[in-house]
This record gives structure tokens, C-alpha cells and sequence, in this order.
């Protein structure tokens, strides 16, 4: 393990999932072009970006039980070719059913591309790594996003919707000959994780969905993943370029600013998420009231909000990126290796499944306020604010089930470990106590806690 062809794979998987973010996010910036090419209304809109993320969720536990009995590089391979052919088809459609069928393969090929690569990491890299290479891999996956929203948005301006659509679908070739030459499955010589037979595989989805560790990761993805990516696959884009004013060029780089944000983000809260085992749910819940408290300052703002605030909107949002992946350490925690893909595959189909809701919901509130309107008049702030508001509703219900979850788990890890997780400041009390003591005593004021 962590030897330097475990890093090689690692970059070659990486490579084929920034390419798979790339295909997810594409539809992000080309929103407008689509209201115009296909002359369809925000909730026509909604349906790409829908039906795809709907078959991406829908196939996470599939795809995780399938990637512990074939393994990652099979399926790696395999959601690439499917991706590309679905760009390929939105490329040549001419009218929306054609276009909403090419998306539906691309959500398909997406949803086989995350669970394998994190499955590769842990037959590569020992344990220690793991939180942190997560992240990183996240992190760095959604460099993805810059290429949508830089050089894919470039040729879609220059040289129209059917040359960028193909030329993105020629990446994802490029990306599955990639790992057909440089990635396997694990180190020779190692032990299978893989299970025996696709009846095994399926107990073991059963047995990780038992346990409320993977329920909490199920949760702690949901609650931190979903704002950000429904502005970033789909609502993010026409807000800021219309309802805000900023223009396409602006629009474009402030959503390539939460890559950014999300890189530099990502590896402290890997390392958080290492470092303090018992408190992941805390730092989960402490992102999502950070996300609640800006999207309220930006939405009960007077009149148009400052950019700054907006900047800062976004910044936050960002951070709930690399924020949802502590959702996958849970499904590692709190299951063995052989169920790890249909533990993290149903982690994943948290966030997926309420964005999915929040994007639907969003332009059907978008259309009641302005029904036929042109784009102008659709993407209008005020017409955002009441839109946008529905996060509220959907996420306080999501972290209201997370909490039980979290009851549920600690109540377990107290039972079969004895281990005794008390509330956050309780732990915050002791620390500050143990720390004042040993100063008084001349002692090292080094601690770890949990």
C-alpha cells in the first residue's frame, strides 16, 4: 500500500473523475443557450438537469453493489464510454426529448465514476490516508467544474452547442483509454475485497444500510452537498448572469471561484474530519448553519445584495462540497471493506436525491412567478428570492433526520464499543478545564481529544 503505483492509479482515477464532473456540470453553463436552443421554459430546463441527477441517484446503490463484485476499473471504464455517448447525443439533438435522453446516459456513466474511484483508494492506500485522500479526490474532482466553466463555456460561445457537446464527449474517450492501460483493481498479490457473487453483494448493501452509521453519512451528504451543486449543475449560472446582472463571463468565473474555494477548503476539513473521529457530525452541522445563515442575508437583502455578499454566498455553499465527503468516512467507519461500495454508493444517493428536489422545486417556482416570460423576465431577482427560499424547508428536514441518525449511532458505538460520545460543548468545557490544569502545573498543554 502507498507505494508509487498506488499513486499513479490514484491520479489516473482522479483524471477520469474530473472528467466525469466536467460531463455533470456542462448543462451548468450552457442553461441559457439550452432555454433558447430548445425553446423551453425553466421547468422544461429543470428536467435535464433533473432526469439526469435523478439516474445518477437512483443508480448509486446499483452501482455500489455491482463495483464490490466487478470491481472500480470495469466500471470506470464503462461510465466513461456511457458518458461520452451521452454528450455526443446532446451535441446532434435538435429538440429537447433527444437531448433529455443523451443527459440521462451521462448521469448514468457519472453515477459509476465516484464510488470505483473511492473504492480504489481503499485497496491502494492504508487507512491513515484515506480522510484525507478523499478529499483531495473531491476536491480536486471538481476542477471538473472549471473546465464547464471556462473552456467548455469558451467553445460553446465560440463555436455553438453541437462542437463543445463533442468535443466534450471525445474527453471522456480519452479518459477510459486511460484507465483500461493504467489502473487495476488492487496491488498483485493482495487479498480480494471483492464479493463472491452479486447475492453477497447485495447482503452486504443490506447489512451497511442497518447500521445508522451509514445513515448519518447518508444524512451529513445530503444536508452539506445539495445547495452547492444545485448551483453549480444547473440554477447557478442564469442567477448571476441575469437575475444578478453580472453577465456569462462574470457568472462563469465566480462559479469557477467555488472550485477554488472548495480546493483550499477540502484538505482542512480532511484533516478535521481525521483528527476529531467523533466530532464529523459537528463539523457537518457547523457548515450547514454557516450555508443557512448567508443564503438568508443574500435573500432578505434589500433590493439587489452587494457582490461581496454574494462572493461570499458562494464561498460558504462551496465549502459544503468537500464538506459532504465526511458522509463517505462515516460509511468507511462503520462498515468492513467488502461492503464499502454499497455503503458509500447509498452515502451518495443522499445528496444526489435532494438535489434533485431542490431543482425541481426551484423552476416550478420560477415558472408560477412568470409563466411563458422570455429570460430576462424568468431569472429576475425578485423572482429568485421566493425560489431559492425552498431550500429552507427541505434542509431543515434533512439535518432534522440526520440528528436521529446521529442519536442512533452513538447509541450503538456506546453499546458494542463503549465508547461514550457526549454533546460538543460538554467536550469544549472539559478540554478548556484539562488545558487551565496543566498550565497550573507547569504540564505540556498538548491534548487529543475527540
Amino acid at each position: 500500500m502507498d507505494s508509487r503505483r498506488a499513486w499513479a492509479v490514484l491520479i489516473v482515477a482522479t483524471l477520469a473523475y474530473v472528467v466525469g464532473v466536467l460531463q455533470r456540470s456542462s448543462m451548468g453553463v450552457a442553461g441559457v443557450a439550452a432555454t433558447e436552443r430548445f425553446s423551453i421554459d425553466a421547468t422544461a430546463l429543470s428536467s435535464l438537469g433533473v432526469l439526469q441527477l435523478l439516474v445518477y441517484a437512483l443508480l448509486q446503490i446499483p452501482v455500489g453493489v455491482l463495483v464490490d463484485r466487478f470491481g472500480p476499473r470495469v466500471l470506470i471504464v464503462t461510465g466513461a464510454i456511457t458518458m461520452g455517448a451521452g454528450q455526443l447525443l446532446v451535441a446532434v439533438a435538435d429538440d429537447l426529448p433527444i437531448a433529455v435522453i443523451g443527459r440521462i446516459l451521462v448521469g448514468a456513466g457519472d453515477a459509476m465514476t465516484f464510488i470505483s474511484v473511492l473504492r480504489l483508494l481503499g485497496s491502494w492506500f492504508s487507512p491513515r490516508r484515506l480522510p484525507q485522500l478523499s478529499q483531495w479526490v473531491g476536491t480536486l474532482g471538481q476542477s471538473g467544474q472549471l473546465l464547464s466553466a471556462i473552456p467548455f463555456a469558451a467553445v460553446l460561445q465560440l463555436s455553438g452547442w453541437t462542437t463543445a457537446f463533442a468535443s466534450a464527449a471525445s474527453v471522456s474517450v480519452i479518459a477510459a483509454l486511460a484507465v483500461l492501460v493504467a489502473v487495476r483493481d488492487a496491488p498483485a498479490g493482495s487479498l480480494s475485497s471483492r464479493s463472491t457473487s452479486l447475492g453477497a453483494a447485495l447482503g452486504s448493501l443490506r447489512e451497511s444500510m442497518r447500521h445508522p452509521g451509514t445513515r448519518l453519512g447518508f444524512w451529513a451528504h445530503a444536508a452539506t452537498q445539495s445547495s452547492g451543486a444545485m448551483l453549480s449543475l444547473l440554477w447557478g449560472f442564469p442567477m448571476l448572469s441575469i437575475g444578478l446582472g453580472y453577465g456569462p463571463a462574470a457568472a462563469a468565473g465566480l462559479l469557477a471561484g467555488m472550485v477554488v474555494v472548495a480546493a483550499v477548503s477540502g484538505p482542512i476539513i480532511g484533516l478535521l474530519s481525521a483528527r476529531f473521529p467523533f466530532r464529523r457530525s459537528s463539523l457537518v452541522l457547523g457548515i450547514v448553519g454557516a450555508m443557512a445563515v448567508v443564503w438568508a442575508v443574500v435573500l432578505l437583502w434589500p433590493g439587489i445584495p452587494p457582490f461581496g455578499v454574494v462572493a461570499l454566498l458562494l464561498a460558504v455553499v462551496a465549502a459544503g462540497g468537500p464538506g459532504s465527503l465526511i458522509g463517505f468516512d462515516f460509511a468507511r467507519t462503520y462498515n468492513p471493506p467488502v461492503r464499502h461500495g454499497a455503503a458509500s454508493g447509498f452515502v451518495n444517493l443522499g445528496g444526489f436525491t435532494v438535489t434533485v428536489v431542490m431543482i425541481l422545486v426551484i423552476g416550478l417556482l420560477l415558472d408560477a412567478q412568470s409563466p411563458g416570460a422570455v429570460p430576462e423576465q424568468l431569472y429576475a431577482w425578485e423572482h429568485w428570492r421566493l425560489a431559492l427560499a425552498a431550500q429552507a424547508p427541505i434542509v431543515g428536514i434533512v439535518v432534522a433526520l440526520l440528528l436521529v441518525a446521529r442519536r442512533s449511532t452513538r447509541r450503538r458505538l456506546h453499546e458494542e464499543e463503549g465508547i461514550a460520545v457526549g454533546p460538543l460543548w460538554e467536550a469544549i468545557v472539559r478540554r478548556h478545564r484539562a488545558r487551565r490544569a496543566r498550565r497550573a502545573d507547569g504540564g505540556d498543554d498538548v491534548e487529543q481529544w475527540s
